[in-house]
């Protein structure tokens, strides 16, 4: 197939399917509703990865400690992620063009292909989990799992935006009803007040709050630095802050509450979230037919949420550094990260989170001050802007410090506001010609 015939497929496919938009910003009349913006947001966080999270942060905290974190967490990051989101609905532009404006046309490759791999990774993880969950389950082939969530989940982001739509109304609904029922269910074996006082994995809170507040940030600080990925489709700022909200703090406290309460309920000794001890195992532990071939297809779907998300914004990063259709990339991303996820890459999810955490935040907070506050309506002006980097590599020093010498602070929130305030520094400093440098 030659390249003028590769267009024209490529060309027909958009047609059916919808335009993506990579290269220039969503225009008017291609915005999308409310309702379908927020259904996209809501699907991502509403997942059992965040419920795992939440027992994580009940072991390691005891579940009044957690509580506080998860709240905490997920207020900040509403604030976080709706300020970037804004950005991408007034402009209309993803993250790798809002990147272009703060780091340059050239520059913005290190912060798009970095955030973009790293969402690439959380595909991989992901699918990998929901291969593990499956295999363990009901003793199937891991890896032909694996690859079967992978192509599907691959099948949905080819379909674009409308296609995170659609996931979301359907894996949302399934999480709510089983989320609740496996929540009154844990907690009808014990009281309230119980789970209320739980203490923490064998008695003992071992994790402090700002490595909790970190866990909870860092969990979908990739995902939500390209927030503008998904609320440059919203209309006006109303919709795009309705969506966030959605997702922060309202879906992804539900996930986190819904695994934090069911272990704190269980108390069960050495419990291993990533293992048996979850939402999932609950269901399938109670040996009911209808209820196990429900939870197959909650898990395959659930996940497929996130998964998709996921690859969506690698695929939509990806596409603009190689000058490509986010569909092409969606393909052979997918491709990557099922290989990758084969390798049971999931394992390693903790590691996973401390290096978002140190990278990521600065990156986020540069861009909401030079668009709030240095360079409002700046455009792509320059191929370098090397005030960025060294604000960047401020941010993730500090986090760094941070992880390894002060670790009961919050690396992510260190992370975030040293680059910021460095690169708000940085901005003061120039003059008005250099201000742009």
């Amino acid at each position: 197939m030659n390249n003028k015939t590769e267009i024209e497929t490529l060309d027909s496919v958009d047609h059916i399917l919808g335009e993506e938009y990579e290269h220039q910003p969503v225009p008017m009349a291609a915005r999308r509703s409310t309702f379908s913006v927020t259904t996209v947001w809501i699907g991502f966080p509403m997942i059992i990865t965040g419920a795992m999270t939440g027992s994580i942060l009940v072991l390691g905290m005891g579940f009044t400690s957690a509580l506080w974190a998860m709240v905490i967490g997920n207020l900040i990051m509403f604030a976080y992620v709706g300020a970037l989101g804004l950005l991408g609905t007034n402009r209309g532009m993803n993250f790798a063009l809002l990147a272009s404006i703060v780091f340059g046309r050239k520059g913005y490759v290190f912060a798009s292909g970095l955030l973009s791999t790293l969402l690439l990774g959380w595909y991989a993880v992901q699918t990998g989990i929901t291969g593990a969950l499956i295999s363990s389950a009901y003793d199937l082939n891991y890896v032909a799992m694996t690859i079967i969530a992978g192509l599907l989940y691959i099948g949905i982001t080819f379909v674009g935006v409308h296609g995170l739509h659609l996931v979301g109304l359907v894996s949302v609904p399934l999480f709510v009803i089983l989320g609740g029922w496996v929540v009154f269910d844990a907690a009808s074996a014990t009281s309230w007040q119980a789970i209320l006082a739980y203490p923490g994995n064998n008695g003992a809170a071992t994790m402090s709050m700002g490595v909790g507040l970190t866990v909870v940030i860092a969990l979908f600080i990739d995902a939500g630095t390209v927030s503008a990925d998904f609320n440059r489709w919203a209309k006006d700022g109303r919709a795009s802050l309705i969506a966030t909200f959605s997702a922060f703090p309202f879906a992804n406290l539900i996930a986190m509450l819904v695994g934090g309460i069911m272990t704190a309920a269980l108390a069960v000794p050495n419990a291993n979230p990533f293992g048996a001890d979850n939402m999932f195992g609950y269901i399938n532990g109670k040996q009911v037919a209808f209820l196990s071939a429900l939870a197959f297809v909650f898990l395959y779907l659930n996940l497929g949420s996130v998964c998709a998300h996921c690859l969506y914004n690698a695929a939509t990063g990806w596409s603009r550094i190689f000058h490509t259709r986010m569909r092409v990339m969606a393909v052979i991303l997918g491709a990557i990260g099922i290989a990758v996820a084969a390798g049971n890459v999931w394992a390693f999810f903790i590691q996973w989170l401390s290096l978002l955490g140190i990278l990521v935040p600065p990156i986020g907070a540069i861009i909401l001050v030079d668009q709030y506050l240095a360079r409002k309506n700046a455009e792509i002006d320059r191929d370098w802007r090397p005030t960025a980097f060294i604000a960047w590599i401020i941010g993730s020093a500090v986090a760094v410090i941070v992880e390894f010498y002060l670790p009961h602070f919050s690396t992510a929130i260190s992370a975030a506001l040293a680059g910021g305030i460095a690169y708000a520094a940085l901005s003061l400093r120039a003059s008005p010609e250099r201000a742009t440098a």
